[in-house]
C-alpha cells in the first residue's frame, strides 16, 4: 500500500503545475584537499536491489519474483551480465560499460545498521551516520576537520532548493539551482496518468500529452516499451556538478538526492524511467568531469531494499537488504562484492527480505579513509559508535 495521501484527479491536475517547481533531484558540494573527488548519491524511497541487480543464478529467484524476474543475459530484453550469477537491469547501459571497464563495483545484500521499514527513520539514519537523527550529516562531519585547499573558490555549494542532512553541519553550504533541474519525477506523471486512465476525456489527452513530451507509456506502467526521454533533473545536476568539480578550484565532494524508488505497484514498468535517468546521470557525470573522472569515486546507496515476494499489485513493499554501487575512474571495479546469503526460505530476513551481510557504513568509511585520505579520527567522527563496521578496503585503486 502506498504511504502517500490519497487525492483525486482534479487535485492531481491542479497540483501538477506546482510540482514543476519542486526538483526531485538535488546535489550539495563541499571542499576537501587534494585531487580526489567523492560523490554520494542517495536514492530515496527504497530501491529494489533484487530487481536492479538480479541474482538469476539463484535457484529460488525466478519462483519468488515471478513477473519481476527479467530474461537472463543473452535473451531479448535480458539482463546485462555481471560475470555470471548476477545481471544488471537493461536500462543501466552506462553503468554496465563502466563495470566492463573495471570502473564500477556492485555490492549486494547491503543495508545500514538500522532495521526499520520507515522511510523517514531510515533516511535520517542513512544521512546522519548514527542510530538516531543528528543535527549534522556524516559527510559534513567527516570534512569538518579538513582545511580548504589554497585557492579554492567553493567551500560548500548546494545545487537545488535544499541541502540534504548528509551535508548539513559546520561546513558552510551555499545554494545554486541550474536551469533544467526542476523537473517532476516520472512517478508523479504515472500517478496522474493512472488516476485519469478510465476517464474518456482526460485519460487519452494526458496519455497523448505525455507521449509528445517524450515520456514513454511503458515507463509509466501503461504499455509499450519506448525509452523515456533523455535528460531530466538528475542528468542536468550531474552535468552541472561534474563541470564544477572538474575545475582546479572547484569542489571535491558532492551529494545527490534522487527520488522515485518507492514501488508498491507496477514495478516492472514504473522503474524504467528512474533507472534510465540514474544511468544517464552517471554518464553525464563522467562526461563533465573529463580527466578528473580518474580521481573520482561515486557511492550510490538507498535507505533499504524491498520484499523478496511480489505483492498483489505487481510491486514490492518495504524490505531490508538492497544493493550499492561504487563507480568512477578511481574505483577498483569489475566485481560483484558482498557475501551473498541466498534466497532460500531459511536464509530470508524475517522470512520476507534479502538478508543484509554488508554494512553501508563500512563502504562509506572505506572511501573516506582510502580515497579522501581522511585520518582515523575524522572517519570515527563521521560515524559515531560504528566500531563494529570496519572500513572496507580495496574499493579504490592504490
Amino acid at each position: 500500500m502506498s504511504h502517500l495521501p490519497a487525492f483525486g484527479r482534479r487535485a492531481a491536475l491542479l497540483g501538477l503545475t506546482a510540482a514543476l517547481t519542486l526538483p526531485r533531484a538535488r546535489v550539495a558540494f563541499a571542499d576537501a584537499p587534494g585531487e580526489a573527488r567523492l560523490v554520494v548519491v542517495l536514492l530515496r524511497g527504497g530501491m529494489d536491489g533484487l530487481f536492479v541487480v538480479q541474482p538469476y543464478g539463484d535457484a529460488a529467484y525466478g519462483e519468488l519474483r515471478g513477473p519481476l524476474a527479467l530474461p537472463q543475459p543473452g535473451q531479448e530484453g535480458g539482463l546485462l551480465d555481471l560475470g555470471g550469477h548476477f545481471g544488471l537491469h537493461p536500462r543501466m547501459t552506462n553503468l554496465h560499460a563502466m563495470y566492463a571497464a573495471n570502473q564500477a563495483t556492485v555490492v549486494h545484500a547491503v543495508a545500514g545498521n538500522w532495521r526499520t521499514r520507515s522511510h523517514f527513520d531510515a533516511q535520517d539514519m542513512l544521512e546522519s551516520g548514527a542510530e538516531q537523527r543528528l543535527a549534522s550529516g556524516w559527510l559534513n562531519r567527516a570534512l569538518g576537520a579538513l582545511p580548504a585547499r589554497p585557492g579554492a573558490q567553493h567551500n560548500g555549494l548546494a545545487v537545488g532548493v535544499d541541502v540534504p542532512l548528509l551535508m548539513r553541519g559546520p561546513t558552510a553550504i551555499s545554494n545554486f539551482a541550474p536551469r533544467g533541474s526542476a523537473t517532476p519525477p516520472p512517478d508523479l506523471f504515472a500517478r496522474v496518468a493512472e488516476l485519469n486512465a478510465a476517464d474518456p476525456l482526460t485519460g487519452p489527452a494526458l496519455a497523448e500529452g505525455l507521449r509528445v513530451r517524450g515520456y514513454a507509456v511503458s515507463s509509466l506502467g501503461m504499455g509499450a516499451a519506448v525509452p523515456p526521454q533523455r535528460g531530466g533533473a538528475f542528468r542536468a545536476l550531474a552535468l552541472a556538478a561534474g563541470r564544477l568539480m572538474a575545475r582546479q578550484d572547484g569542489p571535491r565532494v558532492a551529494a545527490f538526492e534522487l527520488s522515485g524508488w518507492d514501488t508498491h505497484a507496477q514495478q516492472v514498468n514504473r522503474l524504467n524511467a528512474p533507472l534510465f535517468q540514474l544511468d544517464e546521470g552517471f554518464g553525464a557525470l563522467q562526461e563533465a568531469l573529463g580527466e578528473a573522472w580518474k580521481q573520482t569515486a561515486v557511492l550510490v546507496m538507498t535507505e533499504f531494499g524491498r520484499t523478496v515476494r511480489v505483492n498483489g499489485t505487481a510491486g514490492t513493499d518495504h524490505g531490508t537488504g538492497s544493493v550499492a554501487f561504487i563507480l568512477g575512474g578511481a574505483v577498483s571495479g569489475g566485481r560483484v562484492l558482498g557475501n551473498w546469503p541466498g534466497l532460500s526460505e531459511g536464509a530470508l530476513f524475517q522470512g520476507r527480505d534479502l538478508a543484509p551481510t554488508t554494512d553501508l557504513r563500512s563502504l562509506a568509511k572505506g572511501l573516506l579513509r582510502d580515497h579522501l585520505k581522511l585520518p582515523p579520527q575524522a572517519v570515527a567522527r563521521a560515524f559515531p559508535g560504528s566500531d563494529a563496521a570496519a572500513p572496507t578496503g580495496g574499493l579504490v585503486r592504490v
